[in-house]
């Protein structure tokens, strides 16, 4: 079935708006973001399809939400609604790209907040993204019947709220060999409970052996939380091509710009579009450089990426361009860039007049609207003036018309007094007759 048999019309649909919170720096070990996306129109959601979230950015790297409406019970215990958290664009990434990240999944209950469920109930699943396996989440996240129960509070008024809480660890990460330390340890240690599943085939035993389905393979579970004894099934989904996002035109994040990658001073590739900037400000700042040589390569690579953004969105946005939209990815990008402890205090009040440029904007904007107000009216006033002028023209006709009636008038009236005067004894009645001779 071709994408266009799949997907929805946007007039079958609302679009879903996600919200996203970048958070400082927790501690020296990890970059700590959320994203939480709401989804209206839930039930009129294709059953068969997935659907992704907007694009939103932790760690340098971009990531998505991924949801499955429902799984059959073939597939699992009860007919199930699946969720995943995955690395975005990962055709754009350089070869060997690798990361270690902890998160936690959460079906918000929107009447009350304490009965929301997340995955792992307590705390984080630490687990290796790479090509090949760069996508995991729950194919049994929570049962449908428990889902659409109107009285639940998870689907209200059709809407449902899901939330991603990541982790990225800084410091034990080896950026050099193209796949972390923590991901190598994190691997190793729990290969016997998990194992990524390949592209084109997947190895479970035989007891969990189902068909296949678009939107991920079953895999044997990872352990909840030490000591718990409970199973946590963690399945990772297919990079191949799926189902366009449901949520693709309000509040995307953009991150990266498309293109090539070079090295930047040994801290790592950056894209080749952000390199003069970096050199030209760097040897403005040269704080910039010195405060990162005790960091990690991988630390370091997304401090020069993320200031390398904001240099790119102001060196090529113009005043014009400075959206409601186009402020909010700016306060994004700076409010990463703040966690990686540069001296910024040279580039904050260019960031701040861009933001507050939104402001002049508006008022050109409304500047724009009033000029033209004013230049209608000053038409139709034009307009109006023609008008009378020519109304005027037209009564100097119809009074000389007048005149001339008037004259005519008087001249009939004379005319009829003297044949009036002619008919003065005459009986109009009375008989001709004749005389006898």
């Amino acid at each position: 079935m071709s994408l266009s048999e799949n997907s929805l019309s946007l007039s079958d649909q609302k679009i879903a708006i996600g919200r996203m919170k970048n958070t400082k720096v927790e501690n020296d070990l990890f970059l700590t973001g959320s994203f939480t996306w709401r989804i209206e129109g839930f039930s009129k959601l294709n059953n068969d399809n997935m659907y992704y979230s907007d694009v939103f950015v932790i760690g340098g790297l971009k990531w998505q939400i991924l949801l499955h409406p429902k799984v059959h019970a073939s597939l699992a215990e009860t007919e199930s609604f699946s969720l995943y958290l995955g690395v975005a664009d990962v055709s754009t990434l350089p070869p060997g790209w690798a990361t270690c990240a902890h998160f936690r999944l959460t079906m918000v209950n929107q009447l009350d907040t304490k009965k929301s469920i997340s995955k792992p109930a307590k705390g984080t699943v630490r687990l290796g993204f790479k090509k090949g396996s760069s996508e995991w989440g729950f194919r049994s996240f929570m049962p449908c019947s428990e889902l659409y129960d109107c009285s639940a509070g998870y689907l209200v008024n059709d809407i449902c709220i899901v939330e991603a809480k990541v982790d990225i660890p800084i410091k034990s990460q080896d950026h050099g060999s193209g796949i972390s330390a923590t991901i190598k340890s994190s691997i190793k240690k729990e290969q016997k409970w998990l194992e990524p599943s390949n592209v084109n085939s997947v190895q479970v035993p035989d007891s969990l052996v189902a068909p296949k389905t678009p939107c991920s393979e079953l895999v044997p579970a990872l352990q909840d939380t030490p000591g718990s004894g409970k199973a946590l099934t963690v399945n990772p989904t297919n990079d191949s091509p799926v189902e366009p996002s449901l949520n693709k035109v309000p509040m995307e994040v953009p991150t990266d710009l498309p293109g090539e990658h070079v090295d930047f001073k040994g801290f790592g590739r950056i894209e080749r579009v952000f390199l003069p900037l970096l050199e030209e400000v760097c040897s403005w700042h040269p704080s910039l450089i010195q405060c990162q040589l005790k960091s990690s390569n991988l630390f370091a690579n997304s401090a020069f990426n993320a200031l390398g953004r904001v240099l790119y969105f102001l060196k090529t946005t113009k005043v014009k361009d400075m959206t409601q939209e186009s402020c909010e990815r700016l306060q994004l990008f700076w409010e990463e860039l703040e966690t990686f402890r540069f001296d910024l205090g040279w580039l904050e009040p260019r960031v701040q007049y861009a933001l507050g440029v939104k402001r002049l904007v508006q008022r050109a904007g409304r500047r724009k609207r009033l000029r033209e107000d004013v230049d209608d009216l000053e038409n139709e006033i034009k307009r109006r003036k023609h008008n009378v002028v020519v109304l005027e023209a037209e009564v100097q006709r119809q009074r000389a018309t007048l005149a001339v009636a008037e004259v005519d008038l008087q001249v009939a009236k004379v005319d009829l007094a003297k044949v009036e005067e002619d008919f003065n004894g005459i009986d109009m009645d009375s008989e001709m007759g004749y005389e006898r001779p």
